[in-house]
């Protein structure tokens, strides 16, 4: 079924079914006959002779110069070309998919004036699967993502260069096996198509989607652990936390109850322990806090897809053309620096308490490194390191882009919100923390094996549905194997949204 655009009621779903589904989109007819209606109002005012910016003016310090009406269709033509200055390596297809989905529904709400047909060209190629080659760097998200957004456009135009059917070729080579006409941009079309944020909201919007399943699955993997770390549940007493208040802790900590229901090995008291450490103990506090942050981001997020944030913003019914600012990406860029750090943090927690079931002096019994053949045998010694590695790189990518700025455009545009950075760096720590916490999952699903051994008890249902989907790909280890491989499954899992529908399945929807 296709996702149907009108520049208002696009969701994250609708971005991940478009980006990572390949769902085909179409817009609405109330869409077309808004973009229609601007477009008619800007016709008109070329007509009259109007001065209005990047219509019939030039851009950023080029503002006070004017543009002939016979000169306007090569101004467009040379605003995309020179601005083409994107460095790097591309960004992943399904980044540039969400971009160009998100570009189609932002002109869509009919305040841009671009053409009917120009909308029509970007969606053909976005469901023919013709997708440019973006580079990654080289955007200040200030009047939008200008670089790599007119790199999106230049295929529009049979420039550039586009993969199509996995195959990286020439714009024009795409768009012609594709069977779709280039065009040539009309006025304010070149300005409407690059000015704007979603190369970032692209970007973040994937990050914000995995963070909300992996704020999920930093529970279960919580959960696991405290029961291989023979847990006691009265922490996670609502009492506890409605006391405190806060959304986030309140929904980890039922979380938490509800996927150690019929534990034999976590239990509401323990008889060798007054309390836990806090990795374990305080799971609801570290954890919720962080989705509280990955909940505030994605409400952010929820606007931003359905904004119009290109420049001047046309307004037909009340006969005004308007220069603002809805470009400029500090809304994003402080939302994805807040969701670097709140998923950093649940890598950091996560890597806690993997060391403490691989340190035999905090494990409760586990034998050093989860062997039972330790010295010849390394066990898990080397998976804590790796896992200690990404989360010290996180440290790194969790420095806050946006508050950084530099000017640009003679001082036209002196303060820009390096939004697009903070998504980047997002995207880093996300990938990062997913497989730190695929570590966690490996290193629970041996532990849980060797209490299995122990004679312990038997694990929660939610959990040991997680425990069997891991083992039809990771194997409790007798003796030491190749490692990575047994890491990179549980990383594919998580990536792959897997863990989560696993548990849910038998202790209903987690919060």
């Amino acid at each position: 079924m296709a996702v149907i655009i009108d520049g208002k009621s696009l969701t994250l779903d609708d971005v991940a079914a478009v980006a990572r589904g390949r769902e085909k989109v179409v817009m609405s007819d109330g869409a077309k006959a808004a973009v229609i209606k601007a477009r008619n109002y800007v016709e008109k005012k070329l007509s009259e002779g109007a001065v209005i910016y990047g219509l019939t003016t030039g851009f950023g310090k080029f503002s006070d110069t004017f543009i002939p009406a016979d000169e306007t269709a090569q101004l467009q033509r040379n605003l995309i070309i020179s601005h083409s200055c994107g460095m790097g390596e591309p960004l992943p297809t399904e980044a540039v998919r969400a971009a160009m989905l998100l570009r189609c529904n932002a002109l869509s709400r009919g305040h841009s004036g671009i053409r009917l047909s120009t909308i029509e060209t970007l969606l053909n190629m976005l469901n023919a699967g013709v997708h440019p080659i973006i580079p990654e760097k080289g955007s200040l998200g200030a009047s939008g993502d200008l670089a790599p957004l007119s790199h999106m456009v230049l295929v529009m135009l049979g420039e550039g260069e586009a993969e199509y059917n996995g195959v990286r070729m020439s714009g024009r080579e795409a768009m012609q096996k594709a069977g779709i006409p280039t065009i040539e941009l009309a006025a304010k079309e070149g300005l409407a198509l690059i000015n704007g944020t979603q190369i970032m909201t692209a970007i973040g919007s994937l990050c914000t989607i995995d963070a909300l399943d992996l704020m999920k699955t930093a529970d279960i993997a919580a959960a696991m652990t405290a029961e291989a770390q023979l847990g006691i549940k009265a922490a996670f007493d609502h009492k506890v936390h409605d006391v405190r208040g806060h959304q986030g802790q309140k929904d980890a900590a039922e979380n938490l109850l509800k996927l150690l229901e019929g534990s034999e090995l976590a239990l509401r008291t323990q008889p060798d322990k007054v309390q836990d450490a806090y990795v374990v103990r305080c799971v609801p506090q570290i954890h919720g806090a962080s989705r509280d942050a990955i909940n505030y981001v994605k409400a952010a997020v929820e606007r931003e897809i359905n904004a119009v944030t290109d420049n001047p913003i046309i307004f037909p019914d009340e006969d005004e053309v308007i220069s603002g600012g809805n470009f400029h990406g500090q809304p994003m860029a402080l939302a994805f620096d807040f969701l670097g750090i709140a998923v950093s943090e649940l890598a950091n927690v996560s890597e806690r308490r993997t060391e403490r079931m691989v340190n035999p002096a905090l494990s409760f019994g586990l034998p050093a490194f989860l062997t039972k053949h330790g010295g010849v045998n390394s066990g898990f010694m080397i998976a804590q390191y790796s896992a200690a590695s990404m989360v010290s790189e996180n440290k790194v990518y969790a420095h806050p882009a946006s508050v950084d700025s530099i000017p640009s455009s003679a001082n036209q545009e002196d303060h820009v919100s390096m939004g697009t950075t903070a998504a980047r760096k997002c995207r880093m720590i996300v990938d990062n923390a997913q497989k730190v916490l695929g570590i966690e999952l490996t290193a629970a699903h041996q532990a849980l094996w060797l209490r299995s051994e122990e004679g312990r008890g038997h694990m929660a249902p939610a959990t040991k549905a997680v425990y069997d989907l891991l083992e039809t790909k990771i194997k409790p280890i007798e003796t030491d194997v190749v490692m990575y491989v047994n890491l990179k499954a549980a990383d594919e899992l998580i990536k792959a949204h897997a863990i989560v529908p696993a548990a849910e399945k038998v202790c209903g929807e987690l919060k």
